[in-house]
């Protein structure tokens, strides 16, 4: 970044905070290896957790893939008893898929292990200034996703 007496330019901000993003990103992910989800799938289990029960197309646009990746997806999902089918109440042609409990505890040990890894990082490595300069920039960085 920029010398502390140099303004940083918006495209040098969002060129490094877009790596270190990625970086917490990928860190995050490893942080439950035994659970053996894709991103795609971990991605499935907190769209059904956050909005409900969806059929595999809706689940498909929301997540901006193809309708047959994400049948897949949903497939090794209702394999391992995370979600489950059920007719859909309002075009009983089609089904809805939705978390089972097993699914919901799984995507619940998930966020534990992240948010207890990203914890105990910050416990561990920010003295208390840093973090209250942390804590601004998430504020910060939820005002930018909700523009």
């Amino acid at each position: 970044m920029a010398t502390s007496h140099d303004e940083p330019s918006p495209e040098q901000i969002a060129a490094e905070l877009a790596v270190v993003l990625g970086h917490v990103a990928r860190r995050l992910r490893r942080t439950s290896p035994g659970l053996e989800l894709t991103q795609s799938q971990r991605s499935a289990l907190s769209l059904l957790d956050r909005e409900g029960s969806m059929t595999t197309a809706a689940l498909a646009r929301a997540e901006l893939v193809r309708p047959q990746s994400m049948r897949l997806t949903v497939a090794a999902l209702e394999a391992r008893a995370l979600v489950e089918r059920a007719p859909d109440p309002m075009d009983g042609r089609q089904s809805v898929m939705s978390l089972t409990d097993l699914g919901r505890r799984t995507l619940e040990g998930v966020r534990a292990d992240k948010q207890g890894w990203l914890a105990l990082a910050i416990s561990d490595e920010l003295d208390p200034a840093e973090r209250r300069t942390l804590a601004d920039a998430v504020a910060l960085l939820e005002r930018l996703v909700q523009r």
